[in-house]
């Protein structure tokens, strides 16, 4: 399964960048976030492989990340008309996905963000989920993204929220 999704921040496309790359941050805009931890390496740097705990409702989603593409390396002073890349892959238990993330400035304050998603599912269950309901995978994607523009347009705390 493969989808695409985007929006526009108002924000110029270096601030965007510093909020989304500060795992300080994620919990503020990652929704049901309980864990991302490193195992190897420094958080958001290639080759990194992170814990990843997520809660929805009364389960738990576990999974391990792996950093496959951060460019530029250094993330500060970025021309204008260099494109900025975060890739991502996630392995769970009958689960493998990919993202590949692009910040492009559009304008001097405010920044495109579009996120390519793919999804193979190898257990039955996750695959019956993946049949059934395509649609939930690009919605939380797309809520995550919108979560994160609240945060860094108005400071929103998806915690102090109960939806």
């Amino acid at each position: 399964m493969k989808y695409t999704v985007s929006l526009e921040i108002a924000l110029p496309r270096e601030r965007v960048v510093q909020l989304l790359a500060d795992p300080r941050h994620l919990p503020k805009w990652l929704r049901g976030l309980v864990v991302h931890e490193p195992l190897n390496g420094v958080h958001g740097e290639l080759g990194t492989r992170s814990r990843v705990v997520l809660r929805t409702g009364r389960q738990e989603f576990e999974a391990t990340e792996t950093i496959t593409r951060r460019e530029p390396v250094d993330l500060r002073a970025i021309p204008r008309d260099v494109v900025v890349h975060f890739e991502r892959e996630i392995t769970a238990k009958g689960m493998w996905s990919s993202t590949r993330d692009r910040l492009t400035e559009i304008g001097p304050e405010t920044t495109l963000w579009v996120s390519e998603n793919e999804y193979r599912f190898s257990g039955v269950l996750m695959r019956v989920v993946g049949l059934v309901a395509p649609g939930t995978f690009r919605k939380q994607s797309l809520r995550h993204m919108q979560d994160f523009k609240a945060f860094a347009e108005d400071g929103r705390d998806v915690r102090d929220t109960d939806v």
